[in-house]
């Protein structure tokens, strides 16, 4: 069980019984590491236990491209209900942050990612969340295994893919009665292709957000919205199947 070693604003990844050197000195990690343990260097620096939860995988885990953010992931989970017990079948994995989200509400994630190397990297990304039983990566194109799928039924279906709009044209026969679609992109455009397909094939509750999101200052002088950073990541459109 992969935990993290936290001081200040150091954090180490590290695995039960492991021995980590660092310019604070050796760490012999403990075999049964517990959050909230404090773990002495051989010199003496103390480093604090932590246990792994989203946003640290987010910030952790081995990077192919640029994940969703924590932010958008929460809009996907709350609009579309996804928890335990759950089926969703999901395009795009890329790095992986989304069907580790899921996985660890509980729900059983089917993903596909076209860049076998990518999947390679995800596949040890959720065995680091600890959610391989809940994940299956598989390495190919959706577009190209719809038929396969055929007579299974998901309770979620999320889209993180340039394609995203042929998916949606299945997503009637994909989706259980009253399952959601949530479909990612950064451009505009794909996301009206998307919205007019999920129109086309009778969906409802069609809702489309751009999600922007500003860090606050406080310092003596006042406070206002960071002027640091970008605050629009991209749009979700989400629909429902009747």
């Amino acid at each position: 069980m992969t935990v993290l070693l936290v001081r200040e604003n150091r954090e180490y990844l590290v695995e039960p019984g492991e021995t980590l050197e660092t310019d604070l000195g050796i760490i012999e990690v403990p075999r049964e590491p517990t959050a909230g343990d404090v773990v002495e260097s051989h010199l003496g620096e103390t480093f604090r236990v932590q246990a792994l939860r989203g946003p640290d995988l987010f910030e952790h885990f081995e990077r192919t491209g640029a994940p969703m953010m924590p932010r958008d992931i929460g809009l996907v989970i709350g609009h579309t209900g996804a928890s335990a017990g759950d089926r969703v079948l999901d395009a795009g994995t890329g790095t992986g942050v989304l069907a580790a989200y899921l996985g660890r509400v509980g729900a059983a994630v089917t993903t596909y990612e076209r860049d076998p190397d990518f999947a390679d990297v995800a596949r040890e990304n959720m065995a680091m969340a600890d959610v391989d039983e809940q994940v299956d990566i598989r390495t190919g194109d959706l577009t190209e295994q719809l038929d396969d799928l055929a007579g299974e039924s998901f309770d979620v279906l999320t889209l993180d893919t340039e394609d995203a709009a042929t998916v949606v044209e299945r997503a009637p026969a994909l989706l259980v009665r009253g399952g959601f679609l949530a479909v990612y992109s950064p451009f505009v455009e794909s996301t009206r292709d998307v919205v007019a397909a999920a129109r086309e094939v009778g969906l409802t509750d069609i809702e489309t957000f751009e999600t922007i999101q500003r860090e606050m200052d406080f310092d003596d002088r006042g406070s206002r919205p960071s002027t640091a950073g970008v605050g629009h990541t991209g749009y979700l459109m989400f629909a429902r199947r009747p």
